[in-house]
């Protein structure tokens, strides 16, 4: 026969909650025995009651050990863990610095594209800036002349459409 679900909740009873206590103490401390046997693992238990008695368990027989070696952990956890945030943000710093560089360069060339700050241009720059503007120049005349293709097809279809409709009508008016 099983057991029954337990409802996890405070025991009122002050007898019962140290006999339940007691009881599931030696329950745990059974389990952490046979954990270290059977799995060679090093276990320490500490567990200190309502009145504050300890209860301890080292499968090592030094529980002072056990807790150096979980502290030392620990420690090595969170230094690892410190390096790899310094590592991401000294990245980032990187990241940001070579962005901020690629925003100022932007600028600078909008600028001389614009006509501004040429005064500190030397000769070099002011031809690459010369063709870069030719080059746009031809660029914006390529599309607008495009534009103009499309615009003047689109009148000559809407003559011929109105040219049907005369000439339709024009027919329509003469056949009786």
């Amino acid at each position: 026969m099983g057991r029954g679900k337990i409802e996890m909740k405070r025991i009122e009873n002050s007898t019962s909650r140290q006999v339940t206590f007691s009881k599931r103490r030696n329950g745990l401390m059974k389990k952490a025995y046979e954990l270290s046997y059977l799995c060679d693992a090093e276990v320490a238990l500490i567990v200190f009651s309502e009145r504050g008695r300890l209860y301890e368990f080292a499968s090592s027989h030094d529980m002072q050990k056990t807790v150096d070696r979980y502290f030392k952990y620990v420690k090595q956890v969170r230094s690892d863990t410190v390096d790899i945030q310094q590592q991401q943000t000294e990245q980032l710093k990187h990241e940001a610095a070579s962005l901020v560089q690629k925003l100022e360069a932007i600028g600078a060339s909008q600028r001389k594209l614009l006509g501004q700050g040429l005064g500190s241009c030397s000769m070099e720059e002011l031809h690459e800036t010369e063709n870069q503007l030719e080059q746009s120049l031809r660029s914006i005349r390529a599309r607008k002349e495009q534009l103009f293709r499309e615009e003047i097809a689109h009148l000559r279809a809407k003559v011929k459409v109105k040219r049907s409709c005369r000439q339709h009508q024009f027919h329509k008016s003469f056949s009786f």
